[in-house]
């Protein structure tokens, strides 16, 4: 192995891992000749005796069955045997962890789903909300707490839920929500449920009774929530995909939660359309305008970072604008507070109320322009003037007024769907998504405690995997114990996250279903705007080639910090 660096090895982890198993199943002989070229064939061992390139010759598979005890095995022997292997195997996983922790990622990283080079870019556009402008918890509490208050003053619910206060590490962003049965969890890439993420109000529906509704844990396609992750024609899941959902959430578990202590008997259709009423008033009814308006240091958090961005963009001669859902006034109070008051000599187009995901595809809708004290004025737009503010429109005039279409144009927002996915399907846009919560999950990942479980789970998985062959009544108990080990190390490592729901990425080893349409959609991604301050605009950001399944990693390891080729 030492034509290969070892750091190489723990950029491919898993197949460190199976290396470190193969190494044992040779010194104890659970390996015939057959199945170690089985395992070249799978580049689980060979690879990591020094080859740099794939094995010019392979040998044709064999049949899994050749790996077999000798028959004359005593269970004792086998069990013993197994545990040899099991023990050895976990020794040398605990090895690799200090050499593994050292190779931690910068949360102040931009990851690339996509290749794209700052170089090719001549114009950034940013949404408002999550994006220029960051909030702080405080902010959430407050939505919950209006929008609680509006359910029992408008819509008659009982004055009891009044005792519910917003619970910040409850839910996360991008969990379904079940209309119908008044279900929320989470949901993987493949549309598969993950057991244990399901909750009826505040408190967990047992793992059958989640098959059982279900006819299994797979979520048909009809079922899914629309485009835009909404629960419309027919669909029964709602997705929720935005940071201002997540006091949406705590308020429907809190109201189920309340019904179902209470023994009232209620309508969960009616819930669910009451509670949206009432976060969509929050808004609509200007209430959390003004409440942070009036508490503007409470609640915007991180200013001066983005001030910063959009600096060193306007000196670098770059075009800018602005494209956000929000009202005016609002905008207007948070970005003085956040660059000054001459924040609109920075962009070259400012739209508010532009009513996404809707204006990058109805055509319907004209410009307006709005004076400094929110009159609309009825005159038509010939020019999208530097200075001037703008209400609603829509992206196709936005185009032929501008000209900034196609690759050079690069467009920041936080929701995957009503900023990006539409830019990037229909127009060509680059996108990049601002995920703040990536910047925690990142520290998570770095730990130590979180390094050792992971390593170990993909370790036993290798071990399960290969072991699994061997199906007399011995082996296959110790097998199944490894199985249940495994499945206990998984859900612990949900819980690292979030006791309730895990990591936004990832629903144990399969991706979401938000970390596969962040995928789609976005070009980059990072927890906020200020990683921009890291790099040149000459920068080219690359995909990590992640090997395939039936893929074999050889190519040597670059650290993205100097560029340097990592040496033993």
């Amino acid at each position: 192995m030492a034509s290969l660096s070892f750091s190489t090895l723990l950029k491919t982890r898993d197949y460190l891992h199976k290396y470190n198993l193969c190494s044992v199943l040779y010194t104890h002989g659970f390996v015939n000749r057959s199945f170690r070229a089985r395992l070249s064939k799978r580049n689980f061992c060979t690879r990591f005796r020094g080859a740099r390139h794939v094995l010019a010759k392979q040998t044709e598979p064999q049949n899994y069955a050749s790996v077999m005890y000798a028959s004359s095995s005593s269970s004792e022997d086998i069990t013993k045997g197994l545990w040899t292997v099991y023990n050895e195997t976990k020794k040398k996983t605990e090895d690799s962890i200090p050499a593994i922790c050292k190779n931690s990622v910068n949360p102040d990283t931009i990851f690339a789903n996509n290749e794209m080079s700052l170089g090719d870019i001549e114009i950034y556009g940013f949404d408002y909300d999550y994006t220029l402008a960051f909030y702080s918890n405080q902010l959430h509490t407050l939505i919950f707490n209006i929008a609680r208050d509006l359910l029992i003053a408008e819509h008659n619910y009982p004055e009891g839920l009044r005792d519910y206060e917003y619970v910040p590490d409850f839910a996360v962003r991008g969990l379904h929500y079940d209309v119908q049965k008044a279900l929320l969890m989470k949901i993987d890439a493949f549309h598969y449920i993950q057991l244990g993420t399901v909750y009826r109000g505040l408190h967990p529906v047992p793992d059958e009774e989640v098959i059982a509704m279900y006819d299994g844990i797979h979520v048909p396609l009809e079922n899914m929530s629309d485009f835009y992750g909404k629960s419309s024609h027919g669909h029964t899941l709602k997705q929720f995909m935005d940071i201002f959902s997540l006091p949406e959430m705590t308020l429907l578990s809190c109201v189920n939660d309340f019904f179902m202590r209470h023994n009232i008997d209620y309508e969960p259709v009616h819930l669910y359309k009451d509670v949206k009423a009432a976060i969509r008033d929050v808004h609509v009814k200007g209430i959390m305008y003004r409440a942070v308006e009036a508490d503007i240091d409470r609640y915007i958090c991180y200013g001066e970072q983005s001030h910063a961005v959009l600096k060193k963009l306007k000196e670098d001669g770059k075009k800018m604008f602005l494209i956000t859902n929000s009202p005016l006034d609002f905008v207007d109070r948070g970005m003085n507070f956040i660059v000054g008051k001459a924040w609109r000599d920075l962009f070259d187009v400012v739209i508010v109320q532009a009513d996404k995901p809707g204006f990058f595809n109805d055509r319907r809708k004209p410009f307006r322009r709005v004076t400094e004290t929110g009159v609309l004025l009825w005159d038509r737009i010939h020019k999208l003037e530097k200075g001037q503010i703008y209400k609603q429109g829509n992206l196709y005039e936005f185009l032929r007024l501008t000209g900034w279409r196609g690759s050079k144009v690069l467009y920041f927002g936080d929701h995957i769907y009503s900023d990006l996915a539409d830019l990037t399907l229909r127009h060509g846009w680059r996108t990049g998504a601002i995920i703040p919560e990536l910047r925690q999950e990142i520290k998570i990942m770095n730990t130590e405690q979180y390094v050792h479980m992971m390593s170990w789970v993909q370790a036993l998985t290798g071990l399960i995997e290969t072991m699994q062959v061997h199906r007399d009544p011995a082996s296959q108990a110790v097998v199944q114990e490894w199985v249940r080990e495994r499945d206990n190390m998984r859900s612990q490592s949900k819980e690292i996250f979030n006791s309730q729901f895990g990591s936004l990425f990832r629903t144990y080893h399969n991706p979401t279903y938000f970390s596969r349409r962040l995928s789609r959609f976005a070009d980059i991604y990072m927890p906020s705007i200020s990683c921009l301050l890291n790099y040149d605009f000459q920068h080219t950001f690359f995909p990590r080639r992640t090997p395939l399944q039936h893929e074999a990693p050889f190519w040597p390891n670059i650290r993205p910090a100097d560029g340097r080729l990592d040496q033993d």
